[in-house]
């Protein structure tokens, strides 16, 4: 199995959350808030 890949210490979940609430690209939101869901302890898969 491959290593994790580690997460980014400047971001956590509801700074994501403000991003895609303020983002007009539906490609960025989505990925926005995998990413939150990510950072809050959500599996990656």
């Amino acid at each position: 199995m491959a290593s994790a890949i580690p997460l980014r210490d400047d971001h956590d979940g509801p700074t994501l959350r403000r991003l895609a609430k303020a983002s007009n690209d539906a490609n960025r939101t989505r990925r926005l808030l995998a990413l939150a869901m990510i950072y809050d302890g959500g599996r990656r898969g």
